[in-house]
């Protein structure tokens, strides 16, 4: 009996590959990579998925299979691959990417907060003691985050119920988008919205005109490449699967065509609904509220398809942007208390105390209180110097999400490069092998400095592209985070190395 319970536990293809599809695919970079690139985008998604995501998620996977035993994450996986200080300054970098993330979804959330009450964005016109709107968005994300930790702190119980509703919403936000859209594309009797004059052209070159020099859209691959995030969580898995030497890189490599087919067939349904230039070139659409603005115009549509009055076809779209701004905002708001102490519990757990100065490092109900304090202060101090910069909102926007999806690629290279180091130690029977997808340390070379490559290509050009448009100050911006939280992960483990390793 207890056999059979055990079997039943373990992780179909089937199961593997939802769950995989599940922990990366994200709604909301549909109607963004429509918005920067059109069709265009398309193709971008496809060559993320064989160069990045496909060779990424068995590097993960292997890491985790060889350390499941251990607690510390990618902090133990980086630690007994390459060093404890490159681990640490990894983890650290990883870790700073979610207060970057922090500091875009605090000042964002209110956006789906919006179109869930009014059915459209009105954060533009919202005005706290006089300031303009960037400005009061940043005030509302400071008491969002100072509520946030003061929750977080007393427990989350109730928050996952959120999330779990959220996600729900959001998986159905998916097939409204698809089956939308082909209807509406019937009853217009097959003519798309955006049309395809041209194969080579529409599907080569954006109608954004932000987007048309070689620099900017080569910078497009950092949100192809986030739009595959989250698959440091794919280490866990080997061990829950069936048959995981042949199920695991069978449901890798399933799941990453259904990804990035269903985000390509995703962006092309937009197309099928949206025209760029009509609904999308408009001043006030941006990337915060692009997502909004385009689920609102498919019940727009769907209702003028039906041959409803213009009147009672607007009704339709604002309700669908209800939903849409609902579901996003519960989604957003149980990532968000979980990723108040998630990522942060996994740094500290994972390196030594001795490396946290005063008591950061202590752990109190499960949760280490003085560290999210002292995260919060520095999310706040981001979000006030970030909002009061002087951007106006389209501007504001762009450069929380390009900062976002930076801060959070940037780490994959330093994490694909310890994989050699690991296949070699793997390889000399120092690293267990009980799931093993790269057989030669050449092949796994291979594959790391393509995944590096890939990258470190898509964060340079996306970190210069500003600065060759006269924005410089968003190229320091998006670099500097990265190099401070280095610098500091480096100074905190130099003074540790000589005040308690050495001793």
């Amino acid at each position: 009996m207890s056999g059979n319970n055990s079997n039943t536990k373990k992780l179909t293809l089937l199961s593997l590959i939802l769950m995989i599809f599940t922990s990366v695919f994200g709604f909301a970079n549909i109607p963004r990579a429509f918005y920067l690139m059109g069709y265009a985008a398309i193709p971008w998604y496809l060559l993320s998925a064989i160069l990045f995501f496909i060779p990424y998620a068995f590097m993960m996977a292997e890491y985790g299979a060889a350390y499941q035993n251990e607690t510390g994450g990618i902090y133990s996986w980086m630690e007994k691959s390459v060093g404890a200080k490159y681990a640490f300054i990894t983890t650290f970098m990883w870790y700073a990417s979610y207060i970057v993330w922090m500091v875009n979804v605090s000042s964002s959330i209110w956006i789906p907060l919006s179109n869930a009450i009014f059915g459209y964005d009105k954060t533009a016109e919202w005005s706290i003691l006089g300031l303009n709107s960037t400005q009061s968005l940043g005030i509302l994300a400071v008491i969002w985050i100072i509520i946030v930790t003061y929750v977080s702190t007393k427990g989350v119980e109730q928050i996952t119920k959120i999330t779990s509703v959220g996600g729900s919403a959001i998986a159905l936000l998916n097939i409204v988008l698809l089956i939308g859209g082909i209807t509406v594309l019937a009853l217009n009797k097959g003519i798309l919205a955006q049309p395809i004059e041209d194969i080579a052209k529409s599907f080569t070159n954006s109608p954004n005109p932000a987007y048309q020099t070689t620099i900017s859209i080569f910078s497009f691959l950092t949100f192809a490449i986030f739009a595959y995030g989250g698959l440091e969580a794919l280490g866990g898995l080997v061990d829950q699967t069936e048959n995981a030497e042949k199920t695991f890189p069978k449901g890798v490599s399933i799941a990453a065509i259904v990804i990035a087919v269903g985000y390509s067939i995703g962006i092309f349904a937009c197309g099928l609904f949206t025209n760029w230039n009509t609904v999308l070139s408009i001043e006030g659409v941006h990337m915060g509220n692009v997502a909004y603005i385009l689920m609102q115009n498919l019940g727009f549509e769907l209702g003028i398809a039906f041959g409803m009055a213009p009147q009672n076809a607007l009704t339709i779209g604002l309700w669908v942007a209800r939903f849409t701004g609902l579901s996003m905002f519960l989604a957003l708001s149980g990532a968000f208390f979980t990723l108040t102490y998630s990522p942060l519990k996994t740094l500290i757990q994972g390196s030594p105390k001795e490396i946290w100065p005063g008591n950061l490092a202590k752990i109190e109900n499960g949760m280490p209180l003085t560290a999210m304090k002292v995260q919060a202060i520095i999310v706040i101090v981001l979000i006030l110097l970030i909002s009061f910069g002087g951007k106006g909102a389209a501007e504001f926007f762009s450069l929380l999400v390009a900062m976002t999806n930076v801060a959070m690629t940037i780490p994959y290279v330093f994490l694909a490069a310890a994989f050699p180091s690991f296949k070699k130690k793997q390889l000399k029977g120092q690293v267990s092998q009980p799931f093993v997808v790269y057989k030669t340390y050449t092949v796994s070379l291979v594959a790391t400095i393509i995944v590096s490559l890939v990258v470190a290509f898509a964060n340079i050009f996306s970190i210069i592209e500003p600065a060759l448009s006269g924005k410089t100050i968003d190229t320091v911006m998006m670099i500097g985070g990265p190099l401070i939280f280095s610098l500091i992960a480096f100074l905190l483990y130099n003074s540790y190395e000589k005040n308690y390793k050495d001793r």
